[in-house]
């Protein structure tokens, strides 16, 4: 059996099984971070890592500065999926001897953007040789207070599904520029009990059945969010939106989008949890298909 054959999910699953724990660990693999704490503490700890690699997240004609703040804002975006705020962070490099020292530099221009942006602390790393692609690994923290923390687990049949921004058309550039929606979510966690969250990195159309399943649910979809010149099954598929899905339940629907008071970033209703669900025609990004 080869990885293509298994999938990436599947992969996560045969990899994560049995794994050691010990009592700080509240939730493991499975979710956009891990939470490490005591269940009576008023603050949780988020524990986040991501990479990014040179031909399959980006191209080497890529500016690496934009490269730099992607690899950190993916990381920030899960952070903000939690409900949380991110701290500290630790950066791998991995690079041919022959790579220009003016592209690490870019990179690190970007690295130090984005930290400043989200009110991260770079606290170290580790650089290494690399006889392929450039490749960047980033371990990030954050904390969450007990209260604001939202799984992607604790959705309910009759859940109103949302989505903020738009959907596809990373492939032109938008995988690079995005804006971790941490204030927004922050302002969610605030005023709204939410029932389940995550950020959208492989798509809708492979995310939102995780989030289902996680929370043993399906769903239907209805109107997405659609990216301009792009097409539904893009915006299903294209992944690499890191927009935030989250579920509500239906009696704070329509408070929700009156309170909205970010403006310039649409908000939508993209459909319901249900007790069952079919199969999308569009399934998202996967490392392994």
């Amino acid at each position: 059996m080869k990885l293509s054959d298994l999938g990436e999910d599947a992969l996560v699953v045969r990899l994560t099984r049995g794994l050691p724990r010990n009592a700080s660990l509240l939730v493991g693999p499975g979710d956009d971070c891990a939470v490490v704490g005591r269940r009576s503490d008023a603050v949780w700890t988020l524990l986040k890592t991501d990479c990014v690699i040179e031909g399959v997240h980006f191209i080497s004609e890529t500016d690496f500065a934009r490269v730099g703040w992607k690899a950190l804002a993916r990381n920030v975006s899960d952070i903000a999926a939690m409900g949380g705020t991110p701290q500290h962070a630790l950066i791998t490099v991995a690079m041919p001897p022959d790579l220009p020292v003016a592209k690490v530099d870019a990179l690190y221009k970007g690295l130090r953007r984005c930290a400043r942006k989200f009110g991260v602390a770079i606290v170290g790393g580790e650089t290494a040789r690399s006889p392929g692609p450039v490749f960047i690994s980033v371990a990030l923290t954050g904390q969450v207070e007990r209260a604001r923390c939202v799984l992607r687990s604790g959705g309910k049949p009759g859940d109103v599904l949302f989505v903020t921004g738009r959907l596809g058309g990373s492939l032109a550039g938008k995988h690079l520029d995005f804006t971790p929606r941490l204030i927004e979510a922050r302002w969610l966690t605030e005023h709204f009990r939410l029932h389940a969250m995550m950020d959208l990195s492989d798509g809708l159309g492979a995310d939102l059945p995780r989030m289902a399943r996680a929370s043993g649910c399906g769903f239907e979809l209805g109107e997405l969010p659609v990216t301009q010149g792009c097409s539904r099954e893009a915006a299903l598929g294209d992944g690499e939106d890191f927009e935030l899905l989250f579920a509500v339940a239906p009696r704070q629907a329509a408070r929700l989008e009156s309170a909205w008071p970010f403006r310039k970033l649409p908000l939508t209703r993209v459909g319901v949890l249900t007790a069952n669900t079919k199969p999308l025609p569009v399934h998202g990004f996967d490392h392994f298909a």
